[in-house]
């Protein structure tokens, strides 16, 4: 199997898509001849032209209202968002008409729209193009929020977002896009909803997102050597969650920490937490949940604050301890 870069496994999922299916469009800004903020797009227009890959005005709002007009009647439309932190000007049309019109229509419209957007820190982009917010968007009925880790799973989760006939907000790590995997070359889907343990265990559970996901595995393997046997829980998708999957793990190894890049309060970290509690799991732990995230500040432009604000592997290998009461 070929390995391939996170951002080319999105990129080849759009192009399989549309050549299969004409009604499947992308929008956005500068993503035609310059490619996208991240090179995503990249000689997509050469391809399939300027009408299915549709260079837009500096307008979120607009972009996102066209999307969901045109997916009401009948496209298959992709925003791509330049960063995530724009998806602020474009609730009013996620969260109260894309996330809205099937069930206000009863079932007879649908909105099979994908949102995709780079997220997260890491690149030196400062407070207002480094933010996670997809708690904001997990929080809304309707809306499905995907935070794909690797370059494969990115592929196969993107095939089921485009597949799907309700709006999926597609959360694209920047930090992600360089890192290789092995990728199939043909079509795949990965069922939205349905969690991958990246990594078997038996002493203490780590639920991870995103670029969250790589750090907990650095540091299983730095735990490794101290005789720890670490189980590193990939969700995949935020909405819905495969709480299932969580929860075999946390009543298999008895200790847990749920580690994110957003701020830790109002996290999606703590929704995990909870349904950890309220679950069969609760029967079975030995220590308390253990919760990482970033600190509530904005994101420092400063390289070495940066880093100081979001959870780093010394931080969860510092939590994973705790659990064991080995810190």
């Amino acid at each position: 199997m070929r390995e391939i870069t996170y951002s080319e496994a999105v990129r080849e999922a759009m192009e399989q898509e549309m050549r299969k299916n004409d009604d499947v469009f992308i929008l956005g800004e500068d993503i035609g001849v310059y490619g996208g903020a991240f090179g995503v797009t990249r000689g997509m227009i050469e391809e399939f032209g300027p009408e299915r890959v549709r260079n837009t005005p500096i307008s979120e709002s607009g972009i996102s209202g066209a999307a969901v007009g045109s997916a009401l009647t009948g496209m298959r439309p992709i925003v791509e968002l330049q960063f995530s932190d724009f998806i602020t000007i474009a609730m009013d049309q996620m969260v109260n008409q894309a996330a809205k019109m099937r069930y206000m229509y009863g079932g007879k419209a649908t909105v099979p729209m994908v949102l995709r957007t780079p997220s997260g820190s890491g690149t030196g982009a400062a407070a207002q193009h480094s933010q996670s917010l997809e708690a904001w968007v997990a929080h809304v009925p309707g809306l499905k929020v995907v935070q794909p880790s690797t370059a494969y799973d990115a592929k196969g989760l993107l095939k089921a977002a485009m597949d799907d006939d309700n709006p999926v907000v597609f959360y694209e790590h920047k930090v992600l896009y360089k890192t290789k995997s092995d990728v199939p070359e043909d079509q795949y889907s990965i069922p939205l909803g349905e969690a991958d343990i990246k990594r078997e265990g038996t002493d203490v559970t780590i639920v991870a997102t995103a670029v969250m996901v790589h750090r907990a595995l650095e540091a299983a393997e730095e735990l490794e050597k101290e005789g720890i046997s670490v189980e590193v829980v990939d969700p995949r998708t935020i909405v819905p969650l495969d709480e299932e999957t969580i929860v075999q793990s946390v009543s298999k190894t008895g200790r847990v920490v749920v580690v994110h890049e957003a701020v830790k309060r109002g996290g999606v970290g703590g929704e995990i937490a909870s349904m950890i509690a309220e679950s069969d799991a609760f029967d079975y732990l030995d220590a308390p949940i253990q919760r990482l995230g970033a600190l509530p500040v904005p994101v420092p432009y400063n390289p070495d604050l940066e880093k100081a604000s979001v959870p780093q592997v010394p931080d969860i290998v510092q939590s994973v301890k705790k659990t064991l009461n080995k810190a």
